[in-house]
């Protein structure tokens, strides 16, 4: 089930599923949404984004009640998640899946809004999507490719080029906006040759791998992982979270694998993890990409949940976003 598209006009509303909105400067609150503004859409906000506890979240029942409040009001077209943090799998037991179902529209987020998104597409086969929170529009420089393919995925409905960005950067931009860092971006990597299509399935690796087990993780078969992880992780960490990931069912039957690119923090090489994936067997006869602009370097695409993407490598390296 794909929600609507957004058009000019229309109401997104910001909530706070993970972090709370108040680490968030409000000098970039208010640059977030004019830029939003500009993009005409209408912006507004959950009843409990600023609400604060001892762990920079809110309570259980405050995140519950907006996401609930958001899906159901029909003034509101999209959902735009503040920011990440840890702790959005705790929603999960108590959202109402039939009330999202009943009331499709676009959710969209990264990093621990991966179990949230997961867990929604699982439950109810909406397509959720991995891409820019509401305070990555705070970004002074550097955020036309994010802009561009936000757009190219929640506002058209055509099949389009999963393109690569001329620059990317992993600097502190939210604490020096005009001191940044752009690095040429070299392009694609690929471990494995091949073309595929499939079910788009992943985001932050570490995130959805805390629904193994539950009955919010999906069935691995016929899917094409897009997998990242941030700055916490490293070259072992990465190797048995994807190792674990490997090991739930159908995993035997995915069809691909496409890697964002990881921060500088990680360092993790190219021939360390084209060696990690030769270590998989799930990922052998498969293609293989990796260096893909996603995650927590800046600029990030968005891309969809449950969605349909095909890449292809035999002539040049390719990316397909299909059905969104």
């Amino acid at each position: 089930m794909i929600p609507a598209k957004l058009k000019q006009g229309d109401e997104i509303r910001i909530i706070a599923p993970s972090r709370s909105m108040s680490i968030i400067m409000d000098n970039q609150i208010k640059l977030a949404e004019k830029r939003l503004n500009e993009l005409g859409f209408v912006v507004s906000f959950g009843e409990h984004v600023l609400e604060t506890d001892c762990m920079m979240s809110s309570s259980i029942h405050s995140r519950v009640s907006d996401i609930h409040e958001a899906f159901n009001d029909t003034n509101v077209k999209a959902i735009l998640t503040v920011i990440g943090g840890f702790n959005s799998n705790q929603l999960l037991p108590y959202l109402d899946y039939e009330l999202i179902s009943e009331n499709p529209k676009i959710l969209c987020g990264f990093s621990d809004i991966t179990a949230l998104a997961t867990a929604i597409y699982t439950q109810t086969e909406l397509v959720t999507y991995s891409g820019a929170h509401f305070s990555t529009f705070s970004m002074e420089r550097g955020l036309d490719y994010t802009i561009e393919s936000f757009q190219a995925c929640l506002t058209q409905t055509e099949a389009y080029l999963f393109k690569e960005s001329d620059f990317w950067s992993d600097d502190l931009w939210y604490l020096d906006q005009q001191n940044r860092n752009f690095i040429l971006n070299t392009g694609l990597s690929v471990v494995h040759h091949g073309e595929a299509e499939g079910t788009l399935l992943g985001g932050n690796l570490c995130t959805l791998n805390l629904l193994q087990g539950t009955e919010f993780m999906p069935n691995l078969k016929d899917t094409i992982l897009f997998l990242e992880d941030d700055e916490q992780t490293t070259p072992e960490l990465f190797d048995r979270n994807l190792e674990s990931l490997l090991s739930q069912p159908g995993a035997d039957e995915i069809k691909g694998l496409v890697i964002g690119r990881f921060q500088n923090k990680s360092a993790v090489t190219e021939e360390q993890l084209s060696y990690i994936i030769q270590t998989k067997t799930a990922l052998h006869n498969i293609p293989v990409i990796t260096g893909a602009d996603f995650g927590h370097t800046q600029p990030n695409a968005t891309f969809p949940i449950g969605g349909t993407v095909k890449i292809a490598t035999n002539q040049a390296d390719k990316i397909y976003i299909v059905k969104h």
